[in-house]
């Protein structure tokens, strides 16, 4: 069988209700190099029999792993698995656009140095209804982004949707994967650690849809506060040390202001609002090149205004 160009994780935990429209993203590529690589460690058989249902339309194969029990432990057990020099994740609640595959090997035939290739992602609702455009606060084009830009756009905020990023498979393993210890930022300390090891593009072209809803795990994962804003903090605490010494005075406030008010706003979901007094008077403190530069890095209008729309059209 022919070498797949691409190989895409798909880790699933009952993920029936979202799986099929996942996967048939894939297929909508047209592209028969790719090849998916779905670890599912459901309770029911139901997402091995969606599976199933696309073993004539993809190149795919489903491991049930119940013993893997972080989306971190399969995607990682996924990335061993895989046969393509390239990777991608793709969770059962996200989509994929038509043209996607296409564009990425347009990159990928001038840029095949880059570990990882990101563009910006639609926020959509349950529905698939497109509710905003997640965009990086990168410069895009042909040439990679300065290392040091990246690492200290990227300390501030995740940026990155999880189904945007095309990874260099070899890169992904020299530096360890996902860190199961992070339910939260595990991707997040993944693109850091990909940023100080080789060349990153960004393409300004939106190319996947992030799915919000009630049942993800950003939102049933975010209610204990302490281990919330924990998560955040780690980022820091790993890789503060890539930062210059000038840009950590003036990088790692900002970081920490944001940390508060993305706490605050996971407390905020949980009908705790106390906290977002706190973080709005840390964003205040940081002067207005501070808050400018929060508000840019950070990405948090793209971020929360979407959220909003589906909150208030009751679909969040």
């Amino acid at each position: 069988m022919e070498k797949p160009w691409l190989s895409v994780i798909v880790p699933c935990y009952n993920g029936e209700r979202w799986l099929a429209a996942a996967l048939q993203s894939v297929v909508d590529q047209k592209d028969c190099g790719i090849e998916v690589i779905v670890i599912d460690g459901s309770v029911t058989d139901a997402s091995l029999k969606i599976v199933d249902s696309f073993a004539d339309k993809l190149l795919i194969r489903a491991e049930h792993r119940p013993d893997l029990l972080s989306w971190t432990a399969k995607t990682n057990f996924g990335v061993e698995q895989a046969r393509g020099d390239r990777i991608c994740m793709l969770h059962v609640d996200d989509l994929w656009l038509p043209a996607r595959c296409a564009e990425i090997r347009k990159w990928l035939s001038t840029q095949s140095d880059g570990v990882m290739h990101l563009h910006p992602s639609y926020i959509i609702d349950e529905s698939a209804r497109r509710l905003g455009l997640w965009r990086c606060p990168l410069p895009a084009g042909g040439s990679p982004i300065p290392a040091h830009m990246l690492i200290e756009r990227l300390v501030v905020q995740n940026f990155i949707g999880i189904p945007a990023p095309t990874i260099r498979r070899d890169a992904y393993l020299s530096i360890g994967g996902l860190d199961n210890a992070l339910w939260y930022t595990a991707d997040w300390d993944l693109y850091l650690k990909l940023a100080a090891i080789g060349s990153v593009y960004y393409h300004s072209t939106p190319l996947a849809c992030f799915r919000v809803h009630k049942d993800s795990l950003t939102v049933s994962g975010s209610r204990n506060n302490a281990d919330f804003r924990n998560q955040h903090q780690v980022i820091v605490d790993r890789h503060a040390d890539k930062l210059s010494p000038k840009a950590r005075a003036e990088i790692l406030p900002v970081a920490a202001a944001s940390f508060d008010l993305n706490t605050a706003l996971a407390a905020a979901m949980a009908g705790q609002f106390a906290p977002l007094i706190k973080a709005l008077a840390s964003i205040l403190t940081l002067g207005p090149r501070g808050i400018r530069r929060y508000f840019y890095y950070s990405r948090v209008v793209d971020r929360v205004f979407p959220r909003l729309r589906a909150l208030v059209a009751g679909r969040f």
